[in-house]
This record gives C-alpha cells, structure tokens and sequence, in this order.
C-alpha cells in the first residue's frame, strides 16, 4: 500500500488513523505492519465495506474533509477501510549503517546463497544510482515487479534504499559490495 509524504507525516502525527483503498484483494492485513519512507505503521484493521458505510467519523479520521474527497471512488475493485497506527522508526534505517564485520561476513553469506543475481544487482546499483526501476529490469530481462521484489529482499537485509527514481547502496551495501 503506496500512501503519500504528507499522508505519512499525518498518520507520524497522529492527525490520521484511517485511509480508505479500492482493491481486487488487500495488499496489507490487520495485525500486520508496513515498512514505508518515514517508518513504519501498524495495520489495527482491514475491513472491506459499501461506500456508504463511511461514517463522519471515517472522513474526519482520513483528514478527507468532505465525502467528496475519497480516493479511488471511480477504481474497480472492493473498497476497504484501513486503520493505521504509526509504531516508529524503519528499523532498516539503522541495519543500513552497522558495518560490523561479523555482521557484514553473515550478510555476505545470505547474500551468496540468495544466487548470483543477488550479487550482480548490488553491482549494478552501486554502478548505476537513480535509475528507474523499468530500465533495471529491462537490462536484466526481467519483469519489472519481480525484479523490485527482488530488490526488496535486499533492502530487507539494509544494503539498499529506495530513491525517486531507482535505487542506491547503503553505507552496509557499498562495503559488502567491496568483500563480494
């Protein structure tokens, strides 16, 4: 689930709890948690319900404003009603800087046993910073949705970040790059 900086920074101070989604299926679940740019939120619930079930309380827990300011209203799919709490920091944040060489020589085995793309991905996004995601995947001959799933599972070991457009190394990433 995609939410913007400022619906971010809203949610970080408490002004929203609610976001509203049009869905074939729910990318999050309640009791969950989603990783974002500014940190990371807890998914308290996940309920699928009729446009008209939105409450007053629904748009003012949203920052809507109005009813006329729900999102999507036009998109096919189900329409859900999503509660979010922020919980704090993105703990990828702080993995992204320890450069602990134990640390980095389990990282590196994780790394090897992921398979050479694993490898050759670092390399080329510590070659090529903020290039769009399509013309990475392009140069690999992949889908682009499988190659950023790809890519997440490095981000999930802190050894990359994500940039608008493309991608870069973390400080972990470009040393790990160096011992690969």
């Amino acid at each position: 689930m995609l939410l913007k900086n400022a619906t971010l920074d809203r949610i970080i101070a408490g002004e929203i709890s609610v976001v509203f989604r049009v869905w074939k299926r729910p990318t999050v679940k309640a009791g969950g948690t989603l990783n974002t740019r500014k940190g990371v939120l807890a998914i308290k619930n996940v309920e699928q319900i009729d446009r008209g079930q939105v409450t007053d309380e629904d748009i003012r827990n949203a920052g809507l404003g109005s009813r006329d300011n729900l999102c999507e209203i036009d998109r096919k799919g189900d329409f859900y009603r999503i509660t979010v709490k922020y919980v704090g920091e993105d703990p990828r944040v702080a993995m992204r800087q320890n450069l602990d060489a134990v640390e980095l020589a389990s990282i590196r085995e994780k790394v090897l046993a992921m398979g050479d793309w694993a490898t050759e991905y670092l390399r080329e996004i510590g070659r090529r910073p903020n290039i769009h995601a399509q013309v990475l995947a392009d140069d690999f001959g992949l889908e682009k949705l499988k190659f950023k799933a790809r890519v997440r599972r490095l981000k999930a070991l802190g050894l990359t970040e994500s940039l608008r457009p493309g991608y870069k190394l973390s400080l972990r990433g470009e040393a790990l790059v160096k011992i690969l």
